[in-house]
């Protein structure tokens, strides 16, 4: 899958796929175009279901998502990072990025790596976010 974009959105990727919105040049063995764009946004969905509860904002429009590939087996794995290392969520969210990436439906497996290379800094937030933090 290709990457899709709040403002610096991870990259999104199916091994061997071709996805949306910049289709890439090998086909996804079991999905369609259609089927991957739905599958797209249902994980984008999902992602925007997790919340930092220190920041009224999603995981995905703060910008701690840094990757997400897809196999074709439909085992989901994810990259991403946290505000800072001391977080006090750090040992709970991934659990819960997991948790609501399995919920997708044809999800067979979710695996979230927690990185902090690159750190998180506010320039990685989408517009939505910023306005809804009156960070403008």
């Amino acid at each position: 899958m290709s990457a899709v974009q709040p403002s610096q959105a991870p990259d999104l990727e199916a091994q061997g796929a071709t996805g949306a919105p910049a289709p890439d040049d090998q086909a996804h063995a079991s999905l369609s175009p259609d089927d991957l764009a739905r599958l797209t946004d249902a994980l984008i969905e999902a992602l925007k279901s997790v919340y930092d509860p220190e920041i009224p904002v999603d995981i995905y429009e703060l910008g701690l998502i840094y990757r997400v590939d897809v196999s074709d087996d439909m085992d989901v794995r994810i990259d991403m990072t946290l505000t800072a290392p001391g977080c006090p969520v750090a040992g709970e969210m991934p659990g819960w990025v997991e948790d609501a990436v399995r919920k997708v439906e044809g999800v067979r497996s979710a695996s979230v790596n927690l990185t902090f290379d690159p750190p998180w800094d506010p320039s990685k937030m989408s517009d939505e976010a910023k306005l809804a933090l009156n960070m403008f």
